[in-house]
C-alpha cells in the first residue's frame, strides 16, 4: 500500500456557461441575480430538462399511475466529492432510488436541493449535475423540481445535495420488516464493502495494486426483475451506513425474529478484505451503495437467486442467512470453524461521511 498524490480524474464535459460570463469561482453568497439565473437556466434546467421542470413553476404536478405512493428523502455530504466508481451526484440519485426500491416501489420522480459553498468552481458543479442526469436517465426517473442555496466560503465543503423521491407500490404488495416470517431465507445481492473502502482510500490517498471501486448503483432494475418474475418478497434493505450487520439487526428487531448468518457464505473480495485488515475495519460493517438483502420464503429462494444472477448487478448473489425461532432481534454469525457469535451494532460509524 502506498500513498498517492491527489489528482483530479480525467473528465471532459463542456460547461454551458463560458468563463467570460462568470467569475473564476461560483457566485458570491446571495440568492438571486443574473449569475444565479444563468446557473439555474443553463446548468440545472439544461441538464434535467423534462416537461414538469421546464414549466419553471414553484413545484411539480405529478401524474401517478395506480398504486400506493411511496416517498423518501436523504441528504448527501460525502467527502471527497469524486471517488472511484462514483461521485456525490451519482450517489444522490442512486441512494434515493434505492430507498424507494427497498419499499417495493417503482421509482418515478426526484427532487434535488443543492447547498453550494461560495468558491465552488462551476466546472465541479457541472460534473456533478451531469453525473446526476446520466444516473437518473439510467434509473428511469425524472428530476422534476429543485432548489439551490449558496452558503459562505468555508461553511459547505463544496456541495451538499438533498434528494427526495416519489414512487408507486403496485398490486397492493407489502414489503417491510413486519412481513418477515420464520423460515425465510436471506439473499445478498453481491460482495460487500466496496463503497466504504473506496471512499476511505480516496480520502486518505491510499493506493493498492488493484484499485477498489465503489459499488454505487441504482438497484431498482434488479428489484423490478424480482417483482416481474412473481417472486414473493417479504422484505428488502439496502446496506448503506453500518453495512450488512446493521441492516440485518434493524430488520431482526423490527420483525421480532432471530437471524442465523453463515459467515463463509458472505462474499468479500480480496482487495476489500486486505484493506480492512490493514486499517482494522470489519467488512460486515462497511457501507455499500449498490448491495441489498432480500427476505423471501424458502420455496422462493432458488428462483429469486436465479433472477438476481441474471442481472448485471446481481451476478454474485448468494444465500447468507435464515430466519429462525429464537430471541427476537438477535443476529448470530456462524464462523467458518463452527463457532457462533452475536453481531451487535457499532457505537459509532467506522467511516463518517461516506454518503
Amino acid at each position: 500500500m502506498t500513498r498517492k498524490k491527489n489528482s483530479a480524474e480525467d473528465f471532459s464535459l463542456s460547461c454551458p456557461i463560458p468563463k467570460s460570463e462568470y467569475p473564476h469561482v461560483l457566485l458570491a453568497h446571495g440568492g438571486g441575480g443574473k449569475l444565479m439565473h444563468q446557473l439555474i437556466e443553463k446548468v440545472f434546467l439544461g441538464a434535467f430538462s423534462n416537461p414538469e421542470l421546464d414549466r419553471r413553476h414553484d413545484g411539480a404536478l405529478l401524474d401517478l399511475p395506480p398504486g400506493k405512493p411511496a416517498f423518501t428523502t436523504d441528504s448527501y455530504v460525502v467527502h471527497p466529492l469524486f471517488f472511484p466508481g462514483g461521485d456525490i451526484g451519482k450517489l444522490a440519485v442512486c441512494g434515493t432510488v434505492n430507498d424507494l426500491a427497498m419499499c417495493g416501489a417503482r421509482p418515478l420522480y426526484l427532487s434535488a436541493g443543492f447547498i453550494l459553498e461560495e468558491g465552488l468552481p462551476i466546472e465541479t458543479l457541472w460534473r456533478v449535475v451531469q453525473s446526476m442526469r446520466q444516473t437518473a436517465q439510467e434509473a428511469g426517473v425524472s428530476i422534476v423540481t429543485g432548489d439551490t442555496k449558496v452558503v459562505d466560503r468555508g461553511k459547505g465543503d463544496g456541495v451538499f445535495i438533498n434528494t427526495a423521491g416519489v414512487g408507486i407500490v403496485e398490486g397492493g404488495r407489502r414489503v417491510g420488516p413486519e412481513q418477515v416470517r420464520v423460515g425465510d431465507m436471506v439473499l445478498l445481492s453481491g460482495d460487500l464493502g466496496r463503497h466504504g473502502t473506496a471512499i476511505m482510500a480516496a480520502r486518505q490517498g491510499l493506493e493498492f495494486e488493484i484499485r477498489i471501486e465503489s459499488d454505487c448503483a441504482a438497484l431498482n432494475g434488479m428489484v423490478q426483475a424480482l417483482l416481474d418474475a412473481g417472486v414473493e418478497i417479504h422484505c428488502l434493505r439496502d446496506l448503506t451506513r453500518g453495512g450488512l450487520t446493521s441492516g440485518l439487526i434493524e430488520i431482526a428487531q423490527g420483525a421480532k425474529v432471530q437471524l442465523d448468518v453463515q459467515e463463509s457464505a458472505i462474499p468479500v473480495c480480496d482487495e476489500v478484505r486486505n484493506f480492512c485488515e490493514v486499517l482494522g475495519l470489519d467488512p460486515l460493517y462497511v457501507a455499500n451503495e449498490g448491495r441489498f438483502v432480500a427476505f423471501v420464503p424458502a420455496k422462493e429462494a432458488k428462483c429469486a437467486l436465479a433472477v438476481m444472477r441474471q442481472h448485471p448487478l446481481g451476478q454474485g448473489a448468494v444465500q447468507i442467512a435464515q430466519v429462525v425461532k429464537g430471541t427476537p432481534g438477535l443476529v448470530t454469525l456462524e464462523t467458518p470453524i463452527g463457532t457462533r457469535r452475536i453481531l451487535d451494532m457499532l457505537s459509532g460509524e467506522q467511516l463518517p461521511r461516506i454518503c
